[in-house]
């Protein structure tokens, strides 16, 4: 396997006919906790696009002062769902930018029929289309664990409470008045390691478990009957994950 991914990572990326580079358009897809973060800035350094959440893109909008980013702001101030409509002006202002010249990773996008719609007519517009959609497998109950017992150093090393403890004094905190659970606090040579808040919570994961199965599945159905989808095992090694992506961009490229 080592001797696979070493011969895969000498593979130039830029595939040439004339002079013009061929575009990877990726969609990740995958529950909470399957990887696709690390498998994205994988992908974003050896083929040299960018990966596009849309969750940064929204977090984003907060400072940036011009109307597009105005308009998100009112909508979300009034506690008002974002249109599919203005998603897709969100996403295409994103991909206009030059570091997206030769494609993105998506991730977070799309999330509707209407979404894809989009998509499929810009990418057209463009004389691209869809590389692949990528749909990384896990289990809720493994997806679960994954989120919920995360946390990272500053150095950008991550460690799991229930698969990666080395190094890590791990213990449970008691809310002052017991109002709320018990919170995990890990901490690393003294240093207090970083929780994401939403992963703190168990409601909230469970919650976001909930929401990838309803509005993940049509779009899994959609991208396998157009022959767009490969699925992968996301409990395999990082390294072997990696081997298997690049098989799979080679052979659509």
């Amino acid at each position: 396997m080592w001797l696979l991914i070493v011969l895969l990572g000498v593979i130039r990326y830029e595939k040439i006919f004339g002079d013009q580079q061929m575009s990877l358009y990726i969609i990740m897809m995958g529950i909470q906790g399957a990887g696709k973060g690390v498998q994205a800035g994988f992908i974003s350094e050896t083929y040299g696009i960018p990966h596009v959440s849309t969750g940064d893109l929204f977090r984003a909008m907060k400072n940036r002062d011009d109307d597009l980013a105005r308009e998100v702001r009112a909508i979300m101030s009034a506690g008002q769902l974002v249109s599919d409509e203005l998603t897709n002006r969100i996403v295409e202002d994103r991909l206009a930018q030059d570091d997206a010249k030769n494609g993105a990773i998506l991730d977070g996008y799309p999330r509707s029929a209407g979404q894809c719609d989009w998509l499929d007519a810009y990418l057209a517009s463009k004389g691209e289309k869809l590389t692949v959609a990528l749909l990384m497998e896990l289990d809720p109950y493994t997806a679960f664990k994954r989120a919920f017992g995360r946390v990272s150093a500053p150095d950008g090393e991550s460690y799991n409470y229930f698969y990666k403890q080395e190094g890590i004094t791990w213990r449970w905190e008691e809310h002052e008045t017991q109002a709320f659970p018990p919170r995990l606090i890990a901490t690393r040579e003294g240093a207090v390691l970083q929780r994401r808040p939403d992963d703190a919570s168990a409601s909230s994961i469970l919650k976001r478990i909930d929401t990838f199965v309803e509005t993940t599945q049509p779009l899994i159905q959609r991208y396998e009957a157009s022959g767009q989808l490969v699925r992968i095992n996301a409990l395999l090694s990082i390294e072997t994950i990696n081997a298997q992506i690049q098989l799979i961009l080679e052979s659509r490229s």
